[in-house]
């Protein structure tokens, strides 16, 4: 059983991963319905939760169905860090999470994110206040290093374990690498198998299938995996896996009724919880991939992502479900 803290997460969880502007609550929704084990939000900025900004603050939105859930802050700053996770501890996540890994310019080159891997010290310092400021579990989400010259992460785990932190995630890329090349699990696996290391140790990069999880768990040894883009618009991967795992037999691929019903629900959620606007403009990156695989769905999806209303955009999705449902039952 793999736990972190107190939390009971099974054998080999599955973790979705925190991604801006994607694992909001109606992602995060139907990754639940569909085996994600623990989740997290999309990482929040430290300066904007202190300032009250509504974004940030909407972002602390959490629901019962979710749990376990954690909530993901960043920052450079370790004081306004320290704040952030009290005003994040007080959403009752169960648990608050740090960012060090994420590699977009205007983050890391700030000295937050993965910029922080430039400064371990600092890092060490952060991530001690911020354990000290809260009750809840503190784990961190990092990558390997910021360049292969600077990769010290079995150091950062050790260092990271001493000052309390329950839990690492490991991106097997660099900053460097952004999400390019192909991401290295040796040195995951040289911070799982470490004699000193003992909290649990999730790793990600590259997870895309049922076959790779298996793989990747028996070659590495990590605790569980953590998926992040493979479940863009494919929620369904983390029953794929956990099914294969236990019967070495691939689960059929979801049925375009259940296609349907997902797409449909995680629209409904999206415009509920972002209004009509944003809702239908975040779903567009969702579709390709929730439609995977379908010949001729191409103009649908153009239609799609020029849609301005959820209206217009239930009329499109119906449309789509009568036209390849009727082409499946005459191709019978």
């Amino acid at each position: 059983m793999v736990k972190i803290g107190d939390i009971e997460l099974g054998d080999f969880p599955l973790l979705l991963a925190p991604m801006e502007d994607v694992s909001d609550p109606p992602f995060r929704a139907v990754c639940k319905e569909n085996g994600a084990d623990m989740m997290y939000t999309e990482f929040i900025s430290s300066e904007a939760l202190i300032r009250d900004a509504a974004k940030s603050i909407q972002k602390l939105d959490i629901y019962d169905y979710e749990r376990p859930i954690g909530i993901q802050i960043f920052g450079e700053k370790i004081e306004s860090m320290r704040e952030a996770a009290a005003i994040a501890e007080e959403a009752n996540p169960e648990l608050v999470d740090i960012n060090y890994g994420c590699p977009v310019k205007k983050v890391a080159c700030k000295g937050a994110g993965a910029g922080i891997l430039l400064d371990i010290p600092k890092m060490q310092k952060m991530t001690e206040e911020i354990v000290k400021r809260v009750n809840k579990p503190v784990t961190v989400k990092t990558r390997l290093g910021w360049d292969t010259s600077t990769i010290r992460i079995v150091e950062v785990a050790k260092r990271l374990q001493d000052v309390g932190i329950q839990a690492l995630s490991i991106h097997g890329r660099t900053r460097q690498q952004m999400y390019k090349g192909e991401a290295d699990w040796n040195p995951i696996a040289e911070v799982k198998n470490h004699p000193d290391i003992h909290i649990p140790i999730f790793g990600n990069g590259d997870i895309d299938s049922p076959q790779k999880a298996k793989q990747y768990k028996e070659l590495y040894g990590v605790d569980g995996i953590m998926i992040g883009r493979a479940a863009i618009g494919n929620p369904w991967i983390f029953n794929q896996i956990k099914h294969y795992m236990k019967t070495g037999e691939e689960l059929a691929p979801p049925t375009l009724s259940e296609r349907m019903d997902a797409v449909k629900s995680h629209l409904k959620f999206s415009v509920e919880w972002k209004g009509d606007k944003k809702g239908i403009f975040e779903m567009r990156r969702h579709y390709t991939n929730y439609f995977r695989g379908i010949p001729g769905f191409k103009p649908f999806r153009a239609r799609l992502v020029e849609s301005p209303t959820y209206e217009d955009t239930l009329v499109i999705i119906n449309e789509v479900e009568e036209v390849f449902h009727t082409e499946s039952l005459i191709n019978q």
